[in-house]
Parts: structure tokens; sequence; C-alpha cells
């Protein structure tokens, strides 16, 4: 008796539409999971916060602040700089040592100079904004007896850059 005939590797081989879609799915699946990947990485630098302008960055010097002419009142000082690429906005001011602190600015009205106050103070990109006592300054209610070279700590809030805290040295006024 003879046997059937062997089968040969042709026949235990999987159909051509099978090895075509297994090599398609393998060519389009490098590009998917490269492009997912991609815009992962994105997400997450532009939810840090890398993405965009460069921060403000904020430094505080020349801090002083007036020895009291009188019991009322007083008015410090500072130089803010800004060397980041992006504005930002003094908001406040406070003083653990001091009662009453707020922006101000002088105002002159029908001859007369005064201060009032002042709600937020921009420090623009690449840029400084000096304290005076003819323009902006921090106006301090019934301070406590100071001396020239006391210190006074001073805590300056900005928008975007968080608190800013310096020590201001008492000096006295210049006629």
């Amino acid at each position: 008796m003879s046997s059937p005939p062997s089968a040969g590797p042709a026949e235990h081989s999987s159909p051509p539409w099978r090895r075509m879609t297994a090599g398609a799915l393998g060519a389009a699946l490098v590009p998917v999971v490269t492009c997912v990947t991609a815009l992962l990485l994105l997400t997450a630098y532009t939810t840090t916060g890398a993405a965009g302008d460069a921060p403000a960055r904020i430094s505080v010097s020349n801090a002083r602040i007036f020895v009291p002419p009188n019991s009322e009142n007083t008015a410090a000082f500072f130089d803010i700089s800004n060397t980041g690429a992006t504005g930002d906005v003094l908001t406040s001011v406070s003083s653990p040592q001091l009662g009453a602190v707020m922006l101000g600015r002088r105002v002159t009205k029908d001859g007369a100079g005064y201060m009032e106050p002042l709600g937020s103070l921009t420090i623009p990109a690449r840029s400084s904004v000096r304290m005076t006592p003819y323009g902006v300054d921090v106006m301090v209610a019934d301070p406590p007896e100071l001396k020239a070279g006391d210190t006074v700590r001073f805590d300056l809030f900005f928008r975007d850059s968080g608190r800013v805290s310096v020590e201001t040295v008492t000096v006295p006024v210049r006629s």
C-alpha cells in the first residue's frame, strides 16, 4: 500500500491575508505609539508651566524705612527688579513688626500733595521700579518707636512670584 503524499511546508503556513494584516499592524503601531508618547510629554510640559515665556524673576534691594518724623506715620521704600521675561504685580505688603502698612502713592491736586492708597504695582518684564518719597512707597500708620539702624522685616506679595521677604534698615529723613 502506498502512503498518502506528505504535506509540504507551504501547506502549514498562514494564509497570505493574515501575513499582510500582521505586517500592516506592526508598521502602524510604531508611529501611533510615538505620537501618543509625544502628546503625553507635551501635556506634562505645559501643565507644569514650563512652556511659554520665562516667569518673572523678582529681586528686592535698597530696602529702607524712614525714622518716623512724628508718631502718626512714616514710609518704607524698595527697589524692585524683574529680570524675567514676563511682568508681575506687587499686590500687597505686610510687616510682622509694624501695624497697618499699605502701598501708596503721592498725588498732587490743586497745589496740595497727599498720599493715597494704591491697590497694586506692576513690575514690567526686564525692568525695575524704584520707590521714592515723591512717587510710590509703602505707607506705615502708627509706627512704633524706631531709631536709625533698626531693622524691620517686610513681606512683599507678588501675583506670580509669591512672597518675597526683605529686611529694611531705618534711616533718617533727609531734608
